[in-house]
């Protein structure tokens, strides 16, 4: 009996954290997918970490307009030839992809240009 409660117990608690996983994973409904916009911009920060690497650039030099734009995990992007350093700041980036539809200044990034070089990230 009493292995049966442990067993039942340690279940319960797979089970708790693999929720948790699942719900601090955001999908990407909130994003526009019949509008595809494309920015040029130079990378302010960088992050390449999972659940998906992202990047802040500066789309507009003079007035100061930065974007966040959610890239692929890590693991996609390496898979697909596009390495961390890569993601310099200072360097400039195209994207395209996606708005977020509630948040301005935020997309979904379906490609990167880096460098002369292009990485598909779906």
């Amino acid at each position: 009996m009493r292995s049966k409660i442990l067993k039942l117990a340690i279940c319960g608690f797979l089970t708790a954290i693999l929720a948790r996983s699942a719900v601090a994973h955001h999908g990407w409904t909130g994003y526009d997918e019949s509008k595809t916009i494309t920015l040029t911009g130079v990378i302010r920060e960088a992050s390449y970490e999972n659940p998906h690497a992202l990047i802040k650039r500066q789309v507009d030099e003079g007035k100061g307009k930065t974007w966040l734009a959610y890239l692929a995990p890590p693991s996609r992007m390496d898979s697909r030839g596009f390495k961390k350093d890569a993601l310099k700041v200072g360097a400039t980036a195209t994207l395209v992809g996606y708005p977020h539809k509630a948040t301005a200044d935020e997309m979904r990034a379906e490609r990167i240009t880096i460098g002369g070089k292009t990485t598909e990230l779906r």
